[in-house]
């Protein structure tokens, strides 16, 4: 028998969560989270689903992908609501991923105001880093700022 108020109404989840309706429905149609149905064939949430809520919250905030929050979940047993100590397994594996964002941002914030290696050679600087738009030979885009560095 299930306890009283131990699923929650889409809207309830919705509140609780602080997401819309169609975003607990879009994450359910990409298998994040799961609902039951109840009278009516209305969809009743299990309060866990709020701690998978939080966590695809918190991933998608630090720049992963829901591809990458859906194969972390794949990897619990029988597709559980991540633990404390899951979540430090899976939040472990994300470290390196965070790690090369905070190296580009770092490195896009002290080149933001120089050349990025766009080959439109309008700035007195690009002469100097972009001489004859050799950054072009890295491919299109701004060379630069995505990680080729000038000679």
């Amino acid at each position: 028998m299930t306890k009283p108020n131990e699923y929650l109404t889409i809207g309830e989840t919705a509140r609780r969560s602080g997401v819309a309706t169609s975003t607990l429905r879009f994450y359910e149609s990409r298998g994040l989270i799961n609902s039951q149905r109840g009278s009516g064939n209305q969809r009743r949430y299990h309060r866990s689903m709020l701690r998978r809520i939080s966590l695809v919250r918190v991933a998608q905030s630090l720049g992963l992908s829901l591809k990458e929050v859906g194969h972390a979940f794949e990897t619990l047993p029988d597709k559980r609501t991540p633990t404390k100590k899951d979540w430090e397994k899976l939040s472990t594996k994300w470290r390196d991923r965070l790690d090369e964002r905070i190296a580009k941002l770092q490195k896009l914030r002290e080149n933001l105001t120089g050349c990025v290696g766009c080959g439109c050679l309008s700035l007195k600087r690009c002469a100097l880093y972009n001489a004859g738009d050799r950054a072009a030979a890295f491919g299109s885009g701004p060379r630069y700022l995505l990680g080729d560095a000038p000679d």
